[in-house]
């Protein structure tokens, strides 16, 4: 096969940005330019101190924008996914984090401080942990804190094993491999804050979802029951078992389960304080609530009032 010419990175990203246009690509300029730097080895942000982009490297950019047209997760080609102050290696087998689940984990990282700001030490558990990055997050934000996380898929858990290993944040999360809806009976009672990113899909959702999620994705990330809450129902069965009174809760659900996610825990007489927060969009993103009992702090209170 003949090598490929010689091209200049501003031709190059022109004529990608229009491959994955067409291709239906959310962001494809975007996605043109990380997947150039990708094989620059640079950043996104220095391409335009490129010049000519030598033969070789225009054909493996070209093998990647292939795929990415194919739409292949941009994530899995640069076999990375940055969120918040971290990044964790992603591929198939692991769901992809979103970026709007960093509001999520900000709502975790700052209710698990204000345990530590109260004298305490914040016992944290993450729920459906995926690649490990909230996880991850919580224990490199607030080294204080005591993280926990379970995964049932076992590639997903394998990813996690890897990304906790890979930083000394990360070997200090107790990694678990099992089931949420009985995972972490030696703590029942003992958790200050529970943190989940469930699969809330519904079932007869199927043609509505990415190609990106629904054919690379693992399925069990994904897809919930016939309304997408089945999961989110075991959460808070277990949420309760495991905070303390006055611990707090915070679940990812669908933008459209914005009154049926809190609903479940509002109808269920476990909770106070019970909230939904929108994502950076103004879509209904995730809930929060707080177990009832005595408050530890004011503080613990005022968590559930982040977002």
């Amino acid at each position: 096969m003949d090598a490929a010419p010689a091209a200049s990175a501003r031709a190059l990203l022109a004529g990608a940005g229009r491959v994955l246009a067409e291709a239906g690509v959310a962001s494809p300029e975007h996605d043109a330019g990380e997947l150039l730097a990708h094989v620059l080895g640079t950043d996104r942000a220095r391409l335009g101190l490129h010049g000519e982009v030598a033969g070789d490297a225009v054909a493996a950019f070209e093998r990647l924008l292939a795929r990415r047209a194919a739409r292949e997760p941009l994530q899995h080609l640069l076999g990375r996914a940055w969120f918040r102050h971290v990044s964790v290696g992603v591929g198939p087998g692991v769901f992809v984090p979103r970026p709007e689940t960093e509001l999520l984990a900000g709502w975790a990282v700052e209710a698990a401080q204000a345990i530590f700001d109260a004298g305490g030490r914040p016992a944290v558990v993450d729920l459906c942990t995926g690649s490990g990055v909230i996880a991850l997050s919580v224990a490199t934000e607030v080294p204080q804190a005591v993280v926990h996380a379970v995964e049932l898929d076992p590639d997903a858990h394998a990813w996690a094993e890897r990304n906790l290993a890979e930083t000394p944040a990360g070997a200090r999360v107790d990694l678990r491999h099992g089931d949420l809806g009985d995972a972490f009976d030696d703590l029942l009672g003992r958790v200050d804050v529970v943190v989940s990113n469930p699969p809330y899909v519904p079932l007869e959702a199927w043609e509505s979802v990415a190609a990106e999620a629904r054919d690379h994705d693992p399925h069990l990330a994904l897809f919930s029951g016939d309304d997408g809450l089945d999961a989110i129902r075991v959460i808070e069965q277990r949420a309760a078992r495991l905070l303390r009174p006055g611990g707090v809760v915070g679940v990812e659900h669908a933008d459209v389960q914005g009154e049926a996610a809190p609903g479940l825990f509002s109808a269920s007489g476990r909770w106070e304080q019970v909230r939904d927060h929108r994502d950076l969009a103004g879509r209904p993103r995730f809930l929060t609530a707080r177990a009832a009992g005595a408050a530890r702090t004011s503080r613990v209170d005022a968590a559930t009032a982040v977002g």
